[in-house]
């Protein structure tokens, strides 16, 4: 009740004296550029003054005019602000405030404010400081930038790679080797089996910080290897934020095109969620469903066929054109500013949505397999695929989070959550060969209807303590995180030509039609603490930190498959799926008489339940043995225990004995002590030599770790879960343990300049990559499989240099780039040097080793950008590319699948307007080469075939923000 009086005097107090300004900073250690805690700030010639608070923060409120400010600390020199502007209900802000070492030599620093910018210099130095090699980019940055989301700000981070515009790739490693966490806790993404976090949905003004680690200390989580990303949001805003924004884009392949194929979905499908039109009938979960040979009446057999949705076939509509909105909110109050304890209360709010096209009318699939003559080097297709698909996606975030600080604590609680719905609508043609290994050979035609909807709920409770004289620090975090993925009514519907005048459905060819409905849900809460004590080690600062947390995740997962059957012969006068489901087609009319069956046994063994828990604890020490001569020692247990609940096909019907059946049993337990040690000798202020080694792990996930199988519709290609055993696979998929070892040297400049030269080492036991299953010759199936060991080895070059040094016209232009050069080696298992030498060809030698699934040889990221702060102008070319990279494992029969080099150039340029610059309009053009997405076979002497191609086309966006 006291604080609840408190905080409405506060707000009355603020109505009363609103005439006043504030003045807002962060103080910093010059030398660490860590915040100091306890600063005197006191406005020269009053008696108005503060200390800085747990984050190096201070607030004062004086009336408009003109001051001079006056920084003091213990052991510090003291330093004075000149020139500080105050202006009425406005908040000026000092974010680069240093205090350097006291010596008895030299007086006061003096500073203007003009001087004092809200620069990168504070990133700058911190990178150069950390005990991590880190790179990164600064809310300052994003701000005088103009950034509109994390992803355009995540472009400019030197060794990060953008992939499909919204997911964030370290060194190249691929999505099982990074990690992307939020404020510094785990938090899975929308696509549940990813370890990175979709990163177009936070708004730039937002976050504070985007950190990228690039090697491993104790308090990080192991399950990396390529990098780290945290990305951390604002509690307090230095000023109010609040902003509106829209955008628009257009890409000539995609939008305003009258031949846009979709289908009729919901009514909230613009909402990312369906209505129900595309739920499971009721009836459908039956052990016995409603057929004419169930012993169902004639009409609950009919009844029973109505409930499903009729819709079959694609239709033809003009597409929009790709259009968000944003809207952002957030402040800071100080509560009782004449309060030793100076308690402030921050919020933050923001709203987000996107609604984007793609449209596609050259998509191909692709499945080739070799000749088993070692002369005949060209490949032969066994099923080719050509179409044009439709898709609409739609992405709802809404953010929110406040929280309540005094000097020495701060509690914070943030909630997100995010929706996102794909609706998709292909046509294909099918064309199968029967003379390769296992096929029929058939033609077909196929209309597929397909939604996908996403959701994400997270939550953050945490705490953090100072206890400035004893010099502990003790921070806390709890996060549970809700999420699904369903894809509610997956129609495929291919009529198989016997002859151009003869069609019909065939199981054994186009198949009959399906429908499949597939749901996950997943709960993850994650818990945990971290102690820091600073002392003294020879003279020098120390700092010792020691935490624990837990982390548990629960899956639910189920398939349900349905399809259609024919009660007697059939006759169909033309291959159009909008007609199948026509009333006169149904049971019990005839020729068709169309009934539904199910896929389904029971137990389902598409059905799964898992769970982990992971424990860890950690201990971490920081000191320096002599001299600019930093060492960073510790080590972290983690202990690993995930169950599994679900069967295999054999089980499910029937065979108990032969089968496999888990009832929550361990699939995968472990304890493992991960040790790093991290060396930096310091070679000058700007100049430092990194040494670093550690240990990582990659685990499974829960659907690699399972019997699922799970069938891309469109592509025919199935997924099938570790457990099941093979020939030349046990079925035990354990984890990847991963040695690294990393040398940098590092030179930094001001004006965010700086240049570096890395070369890095990893050895893997036991990696996972998906393998294409040889026994599986009638159809395209992969799986998860731990291969040979494995090592790469690399080279790593990147600069950040202000081009002023050719002339002074070039003051605002900057150049970066980041070279990684990789070589990667894989020791074959001898079931898969033996099916590659089955097939060797002439004048081929095949050795017992071969190249990582998933890393690229290579990767090239440059930009060039232009940023004229006064002028509120900035522009930036960006440029990425990635090696050829395996992507699936062949041997035998089936060639290795690559992913092509996609040569990403994209353009941006945003202008700030106003007096305050608080309009801004940006324009954007993406994948200006226009290049396509390709992978393909590879095989000796051959020409590369098609796996996949994707057009994704060249996009112009436009938007407008405005800052009130």
């Amino acid at each position: 009740m006291k604080n609840l009086v408190i905080v409405i005097l506060s707000l009355i107090s603020t109505i009363a004296f609103s005439q006043k300004g504030t003045i807002r900073g962060t103080v910093y250690d010059g030398s660490t550029r860590e915040t100091l805690v306890g600063v005197s700030v006191v406005i020269e010639g009053t008696y108005t003054g503060t200390a800085t608070d747990l984050d190096g923060k201070f607030a004062l409120q004086t009336e408009p005019g003109v001051y001079d400010l006056r920084l003091s600390f213990i052991s510090f020199q003291p330093l004075t602000v000149e020139g500080v502007e105050v202006k009425a209900n406005n908040v000026t802000v000092l974010n680069d405030l240093e205090l350097g070492e006291s010596t008895v030599e030299l007086e006061d620093v003096v500073v203007t404010a003009r001087a004092i910018r809200n620069t990168e210099a504070a990133l700058q130095t911190m990178k150069a400081k950390s005990s991590v090699m880190l790179d990164g980019i600064s809310a300052a940055k994003m701000e005088l930038i103009g950034d509109g989301t994390a992803v355009e700000a995540a472009r400019r981070v030197t060794g990060v790679t953008i992939e499909d515009g919204k997911y964030v790739y370290v060194r190249g490693l691929g999505d099982r080797y990074s990690k992307t966490i939020l404020n510094g806790v785990d938090i899975p993404g929308l696509d549940p089996d990813r370890n990175s976090l979709q990163m177009d949905i936070f708004p730039s003004n937002l976050i504070d910080n985007m950190m990228v680690s690039k090697n491993f200390t104790a308090d990080m989580p192991a399950d990396f290897t390529g990098g780290l990303l945290n990305v951390t949001t604002k509690d307090f805003p230095d000023r109010k934020v609040f902003s509106v924004s829209a955008g628009t884009a257009f890409n000539p392949d995609v939008h305003l095109k009258d031949n846009f194929l979709s289908y009729d979905g919901g009514d909230t499908d613009f909402l990312g969620f369906d209505d129900g039109s595309r739920a499971l009938p009721n009836r459908a979960r039956q052990s016995n469903i409603p057929t004419p040979i169930s012993g169902a009446s004639q009409d609950e057999v009919v009844d029973f066929i109505k409930s499903f949705n009729p819709q079959l076939g694609v239709k033809e509509q003009t597409s929009l054109m790709d259009y968000s909105l944003g809207f952002s909110y957030g402040n800071q109050i100080d509560l009782n500013s004449d309060s030793p304890k100076a308690p402030k209360l921050g919020y933050i709010f923001s709203l987000s949505y996107k609604s984007e096209y793609d449209f596609d009318d050259d998509v191909k699939y692709g499945e080739y397999q070799k000749y088993i003559d070692p002369g005949t080097y060209e490949m032969r297709y066994a099923t080719r695929q050509n179409g044009e698909l439709g898709e609409r996606s739609v992405l709802a975030g809404v953010l929110g989070g406040i929280a309540y600080k005094t000097n020495f604590a701060k509690y914070r609680f943030t909630a997100m959550h995010l929706q996102n719905g794909v609706s998709r609508a292909g046509k294909f043609s099918i064309d199968n060969d029967a003379s390769a290994v296992g096929q029929s050979g058939y033609y077909a035609e196929s209309d597929n209807l397909e939604y996908n909807q996403r959701s994400l709920t997270n939550f953050l409770l945490s705490g953090t303590h100072v206890f400035q004289e004893s010099g502990w620090e003790v921070d806390w975090r709890l996060s549970p995180t809700f999420s699904s993925s369903q894809d509610p009514d997956i129609r495929k519907t291919a009529f198989t030509f016997r002859s151009d005048a003869d069609v019909m459905f065939n199981a054994g060819a186009g198949g009959n039609p399906t429908r499949i409905w597939r749901e996950l849900s997943e709960v993850n809460a994650t818990a945990k603490l971290d102690l820091t004590k600073e002392y003294q080690f020879n003279g020098k600062d120390a700092l010792l930190k020691f935490g624990a947390s837990h982390n548990y995740k629960q899956r639910e997962y189920e398939i349900l498959f349905f399809d259609i059957q024919f009660f007697g012969g059939q006759s169909w006068d033309e291959p159009d799926a909008s007609q199948v489901l026509n009333p006169e087609n149904l049971y019990p009319n005839r020729p068709n008489a169309i009934y539904y069956q199910s896929g389904n046994n029971n137990p389902n063994p598409n059905a799964y339940e898992s769970n982990v828990h992971n424990t860890a604890a950690y201990i971490s020490n920081e000191f320096s043995l002599f001299k600019d001569f930093k060492t960073i020692l510790g080590v972290r247990m983690e202990n690993f225990v995930q169950r599994h609940t679900g069967r295999d096909q054999s089980y499910a019907s029937g065979d108990t004995r032969n089968g496999r059946n888990l009832d929550n049993d361990k699939v995968l337990e472990s304890l493992d002590l991960f040790p790093s040690v991290n060396l930096i000798y310091a070679l000058s202020d700007k100049q430092n030599l990194r040494a670093a080694y550690s240990r990582t792990i990659a685990r499974p996930s829960f659907k690699e770790l399972s019997f699922a199988q799970i069938l891309d519709p469109i592509s025919n290609r199935i997924f099938n879960g570790s457990l099941f055993p093979y020939s030349d696979w046990d079925g035990n998929l354990v984890e990847t343990r991963i040695d690294n070892m990393d040398v940098r040297w590092e030179l930094f400049g001001d004006r965010a300049q700086n240049v570096s030269a890395s070369i890095f080492y990893k050895q893997f036991d036991k990696p996972i990559e998906l393998v294409r299953i040889p026994e599986q010759q009638t159809s395209t199936e992969y799986q998860p499989r731990n291969v040979g060991d494995g090592q790469l080895y690399g080279f790593e070059f990147e600069f950040s240099k202000n081009l002023d040094f050719v002339s002074p016209l070039l003051k605002y232009f900057n150049i970066n780039s980041n070279v990684t050069l990789v070589k990667s080696e894989i020791e074959m298992t001898d079931s898969e040097f033996n099916a590659r030498k089955t097939y060797e060809k002439i004048g081929e030698s095949i050795d017992d080793t071969r190249e990582m699934a998933g890393q690229s040889p290579y990767v090239i990221n440059a930009g060039l950008t232009y940023n004229n702060y006064e002028s509120g102008l900035a522009a930036g070319l960006f440029y990425n590319v990635k090696g050829e990279t395996l992507s699936i494992v062949g041997a035998g029969l089936f060639p290795d699948i690559y992913v092509s080099p996609f040569h990403s150039l994209n353009f941006s340029v945003n202008k700030k307007f106003g007096k305050d610059q608080n309009t801004k309009v940006d324009f954007k053009v993406s994948n200006f080469l226009n290049q396509k997405q390709e992978s393909y076979y590879h095989s000796y002497k051959a020409g590369n075939q098609t796996y996949n191609v994707f057009n994704p086309g060249r996009t112009f966006s436009v938007g407008l923000s405005y800052q009130f």
